[in-house]
This record gives C-alpha cells, sequence and structure tokens, in this order.
C-alpha cells in the first residue's frame, strides 16, 4: 500500500505524520512528530517570522524529513497555515522552509485548511449521518467548519488563534480581569458572522480538534499527556469546560502546569486557547463537544490517497509502455490482451503490497511482463513461455536497464507452469533481492492473465480485499466468466504457495 507524509507549519507547532494507506481502512500511522515553534509570536508581534524562529523551524523540518524519508513514502505535502499567511517575509520562509524539507511548502488559506481538518476527522472517525459543527483551534487562526452527511458544507476562518489572543491580550499572569473580559469580547465579535449564518439549532455533534481540544478533554478526564490517545472520541460537556476556564483564568503559569494534562508549553496558552472552545460552545448552545486527535496532517494523508498521488511510481511512462507496445506489437501479441492483464496486474499489485512490501518500482516490470509475456508464440506455441524469455532477455528494450530487462524476461518465463528452479539459468542470474521480488510478482502475473482467459476482456473490474489470512478478489464481468474464474482459481494455489494465504475468487452480482 502506498505510503504518504504529510507536515503542517502552524503558528504554534510543527506537526509531521507518514502513514500507509489500504483501501477502506483508517491510515496506518508509521511515524508522527509535533515539536512546538512558536512562530507566530514574532509574527503577531512584528509582523514578520524572526530569524532565530526561522532557524529553529527549518532544524525541525530537516529533522522531519529524515524521518519520513527512511519509509519510502511516496508522496508529500508541507503545507504552513496562519502565521505565515500574515507574515512580511513569506518569500524568504518558503524558500527556505522548502530546501530544509526537500519538498514545495506550499501556504494554505483558511478555506484549504477548513477542507483538510474536514477530510481528516471524517476518515479517522465518519459522520456520515449527522450534522455537524466542527471547531480547530490553532495557534494563529480558528476553522469553524460545518459538515453535512460526511460533505463540508461551510467553512469560516477566524484569528482566535491561542497564540495570537495572547500577544494581543494578555499581559499579565495570571490574567487581569479586564484582559479576560477583552479577550471575550473580541472572540464573540469574531464569532458572530459563523454563528448568525450557521444558526443555532440542528447540529447533531460538535467535534473539537487540535491540542487546545487536547488539554481541554485530558484535564476534564484528568488524563495524563502521555495517555492522550485514550481520549479521542470522548464527550466533554460544555459546563466542564466552563468551569476548566475558570479554573484555569485564576491560576498563573506555574499553576497551570500542574494540572493533569495541560503540557508546560500549553499551558502558556491554554486559557485564551480554551476561551474560544467555550465561547464557541455558548454561542451555538451546544451542550458539548467530542474530542477528535485528527487534524491537517490526517486530512493531507487522506488528500493524497484520494488523488492517487504515487500511484505513476507504479506504472511504466509514456515511453517505456510505448516500447513495449511496439515490440509485443511486432512479435504478433494481442494489445487488448496484453493491456488487460496489466490494468489487472497492477490493481493487485496495489492491493497486495501490505503482503508482499515491494518498492513501486516493481509495478512497472510487471506491466511490462504482462504485454510481453506472449511474445514466445512468436516462436512456437509449444513451451511459449520459455520462448519469451528468451526473446525479451536478448531484446534492446529502450528505457530499461539491464537489470529491469532481466526480471521482464523471468516474470515472461514464469508466467506459466512451474516456478522458479533453483538449477534455472533464468533464475540464477538474479540476485537474492531479485529473486524474492520475481517470486512474488509470478502470482499475481498468472492470476491477471488467466481472468483474461479467454482473450474477449469480460472482465470490467476486480476488487481486492485482505481479510482473515484471506485474499477475496471479487469479479466485476460481463458475460459469463467460468473459464476465467476457473483459472484463476488455479493459479491461487501457486499464490498459496508463495503467500501462505488462501484466494477465493468470486463473481460480482450484476
Amino acid at each position: 500500500m502506498p505510503r504518504y507524509a504529510a507536515i503542517d507549519i502552524g503558528s504554534n507547532s510543527i506537526r509531521m505524520e507518514a502513514a500507509e494507506v489500504v483501501p477502506g481502512q483508517p491510515a496506518r500511522v508509521l511515524a508522527s512528530e509535533r515539536e512546538v515553534t512558536r512562530l507566530g509570536e514574532s509574527v503577531f508581534r512584528t509582523g514578520s517570522v524572526g530569524e532565530e524562529a526561522l532557524k529553529a523551524t527549518c532544524a525541525v523540518l530537516a529533522r522531519m524529513a529524515g524521518i519520513y524519508r527512511k519509509l519510502d513514502v511516496v508522496g508529500v505535502r508541507a503545507v504552513a497555515t496562519s502565521a505565515i499567511r500574515d507574515t512580511g517575509n513569506q518569500k524568504a520562509f518558503l524558500a527556505r522552509a522548502s530546501e530544509a524539507v526537500g519538498a514545495p511548502v506550499e501556504i494554505i488559506s483558511g478555506r484549504e485548511e477548513a477542507r483538510l481538518i474536514h477530510l481528516g476527522v471524517e476518515s479517522n472517525w465518519p459522520q456520515p449521518a449527522r450534522r455537524v459543527l466542527i471547531i480547530d483551534i490553532g495557534g494563529g487562526s480558528a476553522e469553524i467548519i460545518a459538515a453535512e452527511a460526511g460533505r463540508l458544507r461551510e467553512s469560516f476562518s477566524k484569528p482566535l488563534g491561542a497564540v495570537r489572543l495572547r500577544e494581543i491580550f494578555l499581559k499579565d499572569d495570571p490574567p487581569a480581569p479586564l484582559q479576560l473580559h477583552q479577550m471575550r469580547e473580541y472572540i464573540q465579535t469574531k464569532l458572530d458572522a459563523a454563528v448568525r449564518h450557521l444558526g443555532h439549532p440542528g447540529w447533531d455533534r460538535a467535534i473539537a480538534t487540535s491540542a487546545t481540544a487536547s488539554a481541554v478533554a485530558s484535564a476534564v478526564a484528568r488524563v495524563p499527556r502521555s495517555k492522550r490517545d485514550q481520549i479521542d472520541r470522548l464527550r466533554v460537556p460544555a459546563a466542564q469546560v466552563r468551569k476548566l476556564y475558570l479554573k484555569l483564568a485564576e491560576r498563573n503559569l506555574a499553576g497551570r502546569r500542574k494540572i493533569t494534562g495541560i503540557g508546560p508549553r500549553r499551558a502558556e496558552i491554554i486559557v485564551p486557547g480554551v476561551a474560544v472552545l467555550l465561547e464557541f460552545l455558548q454561542e451555538f448552545h451546544l451542550p458539548a463537544v467530542y474530542y477528535s486527535r485528527a487534524g491537517v496532517r490526517d486530512g493531507i494523508i487522506a488528500d493524497l490517497a484520494v488523488r492517487n498521488v504515487g500511484a505513476e511510481l507504479s506504472r511504466l511512462s509514456r515511453d517505456q509502455r510505448r516500447e513495449v507496445v511496439d515490440m509485443g506489437r511486432r512479435y504478433g501479441v494481442s494489445v487488448d490482451h496484453a493491456r488487460k492483464v496489466a490494468n489487472i496486474s497492477n490493481l493487485l499489485f496495489t492491493a497486495l503490497q501490505p503482503l508482499h512490501q515491494m518498492p513501486p518500482g516493481c509495478g512497472k516490470l510487471l506491466e511490462a511482463a504482462a504485454y510481453l509475456h506472449d511474445v514466445g508464440h512468436f516462436v512456437s506455441n509449444t513451451g511459449h513461455h520459455k520462448h519469451s524469455y528468451y526473446v525479451v532477455a536478448n531484446s534492446d528494450m529502450a528505457g530499461f536497464t539491464e537489470r529491469e530487462r532481466l526480471l521482464i524476461a523471468g516474470l515472461c518465463r514464469y508466467h506459466r507452469k512451474s516456478l522458479p528452479d533453483p538449477m534455472h539459468q533464468a533464475y540464477l542470474s538474479l540476485s537474492a533481492e531479485e529473486r524474492r521480488m520475481l517470486l512474488m510478482m509470478i502470482p499475481i502475473l498468472r492470476i491477471a492473465d488467466n481472468l483474461d482467459r479467454s482473450r474477449e476482456q469480460r472482465v470490467r473490474d476486480v476488487e481486492c480485499r485482505l481479510r482473515d489470512g484471506q485474499v477475496l478478489l471479487q469479479i466485476g464481468s460481463r458475460g459469463d466468466i467460468d473459464l476465467a474464474q476457473w483459472g484463476a482459481e488455479r493459479a491461487g494455489e501457486v499464490f498459496q504457495q508463495v503467500y501462505n494465504r488462501t484466494i477465493s475468487v468470486t463473481r460480482a452480482r450484476d
């Protein structure tokens, strides 16, 4: 399955997440990092990112990029939000941050930030039949998102981030009553347009994301920060949020740090963050809010997966595909059959990635073999798989290295009949890792070839799922596919030998 990485450069902290995406399942997080950088402090105070803050940010970005690079991710997106939207030195920041990441860093709008937050929440905790109000309280802004039946309806981005509000209003510690009053009036003013537009009634659920929401839920549940994963989806009554706010507002920094669930750095900005959450609940007349651990980075991962970013790494380039198609035609191969086998092979290669764990580039070799596995018929119909090996292994194939050509030839050799024997020359010519990859690809090519056994392209689509140690193939088709199903099940015997998994082939209902 494809692996993606996301970086969210916020006004208070930088977050990185790398995850593996399996269709129909929650993303499997491979690495997750968060570091407080307080980019917003200098921006909200002076109008631009200070040199020290910029250096610290770039060091964090380089370290995080080093983590996900080791995980063979196929797609990365790095975004910057509120503070960088406001800073006067955007160009310099983007240039240096992009260099540190090794990929372009982009500034996203409040609307795009809201879209990603909603996508992140929906991918982790679907709300298919509810009207949901989401609030994400960051360091520089707060995003208010209205969603219905899993779809984003409207969003508002307001300058209500915890770092921003502290810089503007809270000069004393603990904050003076007048400062708190002025801050709450400002929050109410900024929320007014969203409240009037969205209205009070009819919301089935309110969800809060971000570190402020995590701290509130942890403090209310008395869960230490080290165990905050336990509070995902926790319901927090509005009365408890109000009680916590009053408790925090009267304490100084040292006192706030003693409250379970409030981290030492979060304690510095927790008062304005909770104030925004409380006003949100009160202005919308909400009895409670649920905490969700999802955020922008989860939305980025889900978005990259939906757009199938990185899929091109497992598919032949235009020039490579032209090379194998032309070569197949020279040897009388049915291009329609070859194209169908190639498409099914690529689908199976992607779906079975959790089992074979091969790099995306192997998908290209599998696709090339799908176009060329029948070239040996040009020499003789008897033992044509052996002739296919000879033709491919001894051809000049532009766009492919010698090692790639030998692997493609090996796949052609073993697309039918026996599996590799340690004494076969085609097998001995490969390295140990190449032999492993060849062995893993052989059953995939055999199943794909057999699913078009009639050469009439009756298979319309293939759905491949992994469940309880079994591989389930559901075939959508035009007309009868009994022969294809029988052939695929026979190829499934080889699949079981290689993968130690049974395979079930069924026809989808029309």
